[in-house]
């Protein structure tokens, strides 16, 4: 039997990059996933063809995390289709960075809405249907920006600190439902978010690295697969890092 035959899962950003990874392991150990994502079609298509062998146990849905509508009627039709959730992984992250001399405040309030706010609504939309089974595996992907910051970055670290907060306080609210909610914090992964850094950033940031490379979107993936099982049962509120040493 697959560690998550009969689990249903739903994974935000969901068709590049982390997200993408995270999918494809619940898939291939048995759950069936709802994968959200916000706007690029493109690769919702490409993710939908390469995954074409698990038919009906992926279902893609475009939606943006930030519209509260949106999202009560998409977990009003899980729980019509479904009944229960198992796991929730709250992956969908932006950057736009700047100094903040010169941050623009659209950029600062979408960073924060996405990547903060957004996880907040999906997750208590989702609770609902934990509580009823009293069973639930929540995972936020944060960042190691939460706490050590980043020039270029407020936006970003401030959006990432405040998961972990949100993460560590619902873990206190729920853990007596038998719901854990913990956190994966990726450093340097080599994903689109990093793609535009320079060939120079690149060898920098690798040099901070004791691993002295960056990690790949399956290793991430390995860790929230842990944290969605049984055996990490007793793990609650707890941030697990994989970085490399960071």
């Amino acid at each position: 039997m697959l560690e998550f035959e009969s689990k249903k899962a739903v994974v935000t950003g969901a068709t590049r990059g982390i997200g993408r990874a995270i999918t494809e392991a619940l898939l291939a150990q048995g759950a069936t996933v709802a994968g959200i994502y916000g706007g690029n079609q493109e690769a919702a298509e490409t993710m939908a063809g390469d995954n074409s062998r698990y038919g009906e146990q992926l279902r893609l849905v475009q939606l943006d995390v930030v519209d509260y509508a949106a999202v009560a009627a998409f977990c009003t039709g899980l729980e019509t289709e479904w009944d229960t959730l198992d796991i929730l992984v709250n992956n969908a992250g932006i950057r736009r960075d700047a100094i903040l001399a010169m941050m623009r405040e659209e950029d600062w309030r979408r960073v924060l809405d996405v990547n903060l706010t957004g996880g907040y609504i999906m997750t208590k939309l989702a609770l609902p249907l934990m509580l009823k089974q009293k069973y639930g595996r929540i995972v936020f992907i944060t960042s190691p920006m939460g706490h050590l910051g980043f020039a270029g970055q407020a936006n970003y670290a401030a959006s990432k600190a405040g998961q972990i907060g949100l993460m560590k306080s619902l873990a206190k609210e729920v853990g007596k439902r038998k719901i854990t909610v913990n956190s994966v914090s990726p450093g340097f992964i080599a994903t689109e978010l990093i793609g535009d850094l320079s060939a120079t950033q690149v060898q920098e940031y690798k040099k901070m690295v004791p691993a002295n490379r960056f990690g790949t979107p399956a290793e991430v993936a390995e860790a929230v697969l842990f944290l969605a099982g049984d055996r990490a049962a007793y793990i609650n509120g707890a941030v697990l890092e994989v970085t490399g040493g960071l």
